[in-house]
């Protein structure tokens, strides 16, 4: 009677160690496939913030080239141009097949200018019309040295130069008699116009001084 009580208490403690085996080894398999997960999400971040960093690199070193090509503003009184200014005839006088006409620029604007150069000029016959005109610019002629230099000229101061022509001598190309002179300051390309008293002689070249302070290119 004991041996069978002990053989059925056997067969009912064997089925029970199966069972508790098999849950023990499912409990053990599933807490093996978490971790990787969480490895994976913390890699990510690293990579999004390394990629920042180098976009923000980037701008930060192209910011100077954009500023390096600022101009400076140029100063100083502006050029003189037709608008400012008033031509007049000082004056003609001649020697040795050579004639000196002198021309005078007067500064009518309310504010200084700055002026450099030779003028532009055409000789014009009684009617207005274009005479044939041959300008040569110079610093030397018959008459002396007329070096060139940068002016400014004050409101009401004035800036001369000179033409130096051949006066009564013919020649192949033919003279005549100029009785006005057309005028294109330096830097610009309106123009302006002044009679020559009486006329004067000339043969379509003509040496041009550059513009001089005061009268002194036609003392």
């Amino acid at each position: 009677m004991m041996l069978e009580q002990r053989n059925m208490r056997r067969a009912l403690v064997l089925p029970l160690l199966g069972l508790v085996l098999l849950l023990a080894a499912c409990g053990s398999s599933g807490g093996g496939g978490a971790p990787p997960a969480t490895s994976a999400s913390a890699a990510t971040p690293a990579t999004s913030t390394s990629a920042t960093s180098a976009t923000t690199n980037t701008t930060t070193s192209a910011a100077p080239t954009s500023t390096s090509t600022t101009t400076a503003a140029v100063s100083g009184p502006p050029p003189c141009i037709a608008s400012m200014l008033s031509l007049s005839f000082l004056g003609q006088q001649g020697g040795m097949g050579h004639g000196e006409i002198g021309f005078q620029l007067r500064n009518t604007s309310s504010g200084s200018c700055r002026t450099y150069g030779w003028p532009g000029i055409q000789f014009l016959d009684q009617n207005g019309g274009a005479l044939p005109t041959i300008p040569h610019h110079v610093t030397n002629d018959f008459f002396g040295a007329t070096p060139a230099a940068p002016l400014v000229i004050a409101p009401g101061a004035s800036a001369s130069f000179r033409l130096d022509v051949g006066h009564g001598v013919a020649t192949s190309n033919g003279c005549a008699t100029a009785y006005a002179l057309q005028v294109i300051p330096p830097n610009d390309t309106a123009t302006l116009r002044t009679s020559i008293p009486n006329g004067s002689y000339e043969c379509r070249d003509a040496n041009v001084s550059p513009l001089r302070g005061g009268d002194s290119a036609y003392p």
